[in-house]
C-alpha cells in the first residue's frame, strides 16, 4: 500500500474515528456532521488506495490498512505535539541551546556574563568556542554559531555588530619598571622599549600598532604570542612591555606583578561587540542573550 499525499487534517480525523469506531461520536468530537466526516474518510481511503474500515450494522471495524493508517497517524500527531511543546519551551526559555564563539581575550569576562544569564535561564545549554580573532571570523563566515564576541570588528564584516561593553587597552610593564611611577609618559619615550605583542591579525595588536604609528613610533617587537596569559607572564618576568585589554589583567595588577603605565593617549577606548551574521534570524535563546548583553545588567 502506498499512501501518496494524506493531509494532517485527514490523519487527525481518522485517528478520532479509529478511537471511537463510531461515525456519530467521532463527528461530534470533531464538530462535524457524520455525512461530512464520512466524505473526508472516503477521500483518505481513496488516497490510500484501500478501504480503511468496514461497517457491520452500526459498528465500524478497521481493516488492516486502517489500523496501519491509525498507528501512523497517532505517531505523527504525537511527534508534532512533542515538537510544539519543545518549541514553546524554547520560546519561554525553559530549554534550548546557545552557540557562542568568543575571542580569547574575552575569556576573562565572558564566562561570568554567561553564568549570570544561565542562572536566570537554568534550562539553557551553552556551547562555547574560544579562539583567536582569525578563527572567530572564519566561524562567522561559515555561520557556525549564534553569536560571536569580539573587540575590533572588520569594516567589511558580513554581519551585524552591537557594542555592549567597554574594552580599554592599556600599556603594561613589569611592576618594578622605572616608568611605573611616572605620569603622562609621552609615547615616543617607549620607542626603545621591547614589546611583547599578540599574534598578527589580533585586534589588540592592530590597534596598538596603529596608535604608535600615528605617533611616529615604530614598536620594537621582541616576541609575538598567541596567548594573553603568556604575554602577561613575560611582562611580569621583565622581558618587555605590552598592550592588552584592562579586562585581562586585574589579578596581576592587584598583586603588583604588572603595572599599568600612564601613557598619553591611553587607555585606548574600544568596545566589545556581539556579532551575528547579516540577515540571520536569531533563535529565541540567542535573541534573549543578545538583549541581556545590550541591557548591561551584569
Amino acid at each position: 500500500m502506498i499512501i501518496r499525499h494524506p493531509t494532517l487534517h485527514q490523519l487527525r480525523i481518522f485517528t478520532v474515528l479509529a478511537r471511537h469506531l463510531n461515525m456519530t461520536r467521532a463527528a461530534t468530537e470533531l464538530h462535524q456532521t457524520p455525512s461530512a466526516l464520512s466524505i473526508q474518510i472516503k477521500q483518505l481511503s481513496e488516497t490510500a488506495g484501500e478501504p480503511l474500515y468496514e461497517q457491520m450494522g452500526k459498528k465500524l471495524y478497521l481493516t488492516a490498512a486502517g489500523e496501519a493508517v491509525a498507528r501512523a497517524g497517532n505517531d505523527i500527531l504525537r511527534r508534532l505535539d512533542a515538537l510544539n511543546q519543545e518549541l514553546n519551551a524554547q520560546r519561554n526559555l525553559e530549554s534550548g541551546t546557545l552557540n557562542l564563539s568568543i575571542i580569547s581575550t574575552a575569556e576573562y569576562f565572558a564566562p561570568r556574563l554567561i553564568g549570570t544569564f544561565c542562572k536566570e535561564h537554568a534550562g539553557i545549554e551553552v556551547h562555547l568556542e574560544i579562539a583567536n580573532r582569525d578563527s572567530i571570523l572564519e566561524r562567522l563566515k561559515q555561520n557556525l554559531d549564534d553569536i560571536y564576541i569580539m573587540g575590533q570588528v572588520p569594516d567589511d564584516i558580513d554581519g551585524v555588530a552591537r557594542p555592549f561593553m567597554d574594552n580599554p587597552l592599556v600599556v603594561l610593564a613589569p611592576g618594578d619598571h622605572p616608568l611605573a611611577e611616572q605620569s603622562r609618559i609621552a609615547p615616543e619615550r617607549l620607542k626603545d622599549e621591547a614589546f611583547i605583542l599578540r599574534e598578527e591579525g589580533s585586534g589588540t595588536r592592530l590597534t596598538a600598532q596603529n596608535f604608535f604609528q600615528e605617533q611616529g613610533v615604530q614598536l620594537k617587537v621582541r616576541m609575538t604570542m598567541s596567548s594573553n596569559e603568556a604575554v602577561k607572564q613575560l611582562v611580569a618576568g621583565g622581558l618587555g612591555l605590552s598592550v592588552l585589554s584592562r579586562n585581562t589583567i586585574a589579578a596581576e595588577a592587584n598583586a603588583g606583578n604588572i603595572a599599568i603605565l600612564n601613557v598619553v593617549g591611553f587607555p585606548i577606548l574600544r568596545q566589545w561587540h556581539a556579532v551575528y551574521r547579516k540577515n540571520k534570524r536569531l533563535t529565541a535563546v540567542a535573541q534573549k542573550f543578545m538583549d541581556f548583553l545590550l541591557e548591561g545588567n551584569y
